[in-house]
């Protein structure tokens, strides 16, 4: 038996970041980085403050989301971190078709067209890969103020496992991964939206959800970048195909 007890080092390997902006994205391009890795970060603000090359695209424009694509037929990712995402509230009585289109536009379209594009030039550059889509603890389960959100990260999870057995022949693994309740920036927007659907005082929600966690309190971005980069390093070389859940043990709550 060979025990590889060795650190990740993600020298020589290219890797794109979408969504880089955000919490979880930023804290995902600093750990890539620190690791080796040469990234390429993307997201729709006009500039990125973290150590990679970035560019600014609109994925829910026809332009944006073809010049992304482009993009990543360029740069010929080894690793493509699937973050790029929106959230909005309403229940079936409430969330209109504008909501739909403008959360499965990002979240499922954008998103499944980011990932064709980087599997294909994987495949076209033989190169052995890894793809990891950002699912959530929403994808497991329905929720009555957050139906079209939910919808798309079920989504999210099932092309996951579709597009892991489909490039399996080329030995490109394809997993995801399922955060539950983490503190980020986008948290302020969230606490406001159930504010607003729930009666409840801005900062309420946040403090409750983090203490009904399982381990008691929410977590932070780097939780969740510490399982992407896992799921990049040769230390994942035999998963595929799987959803892990970044969330404190909150799913079965």
């Amino acid at each position: 038996m060979t025990l590889n007890a060795a650190p990740i080092n993600l020298s020589g390997k290219t890797v794109l970041v979408t969504g880089a902006v955000g919490g979880i994205g930023a804290s995902t391009v600093a750990h890539f980085t620190s690791l080796g890795a040469v990234v390429y970060a993307t997201d729709i603000a006009d500039s990125f403050e973290g150590d990679a090359t970035y560019k600014s695209f609109d994925l829910l424009s026809e332009v944006g989301l073809k010049d992304c694509q482009a993009w990543i037929a360029e740069i010929k990712p080894d690793v493509l971190f699937n973050n790029a995402a929106l959230f909005d509230m309403g229940s079936v009585l409430e969330a209109d078709l504008d909501q739909f289109d403008r959360l499965f536009g990002l979240n499922v379209r954008a998103f499944y067209a980011v990932m064709q594009s980087a599997a294909k030039s994987m495949v076209a550059n033989d190169q052995h890969g890894s793809i990891i889509n950002m699912a959530s603890q929403a994808g497991h389960r329905g929720e009555a103020l957050v139906a079209h959100y939910c919808a798309t990260k079920a989504a999210v999870i099932s092309y996951t496992q579709s597009a892991a057995l489909a490039l399996a022949p080329h030995k490109i693994r394809v997993n995801a991964i399922s955060p539950g309740v983490i503190d980020t920036p986008m948290w302020k927007s969230v606490d406001a939206l159930f504010a607003k659907f729930e009666g409840k005082e801005i900062g309420q929600k946040k403090r409750e959800v983090g203490e009904a966690v399982p381990l008691g309190y929410m977590g932070a971005p780097s939780d969740v970048a510490r399982a992407a980069v896992f799921l990049a390093s040769d230390q994942s070389s035999y998963m595929t195909a799987q959803t892990i859940g970044v969330d404190g043990g909150n799913v079965l709550r």
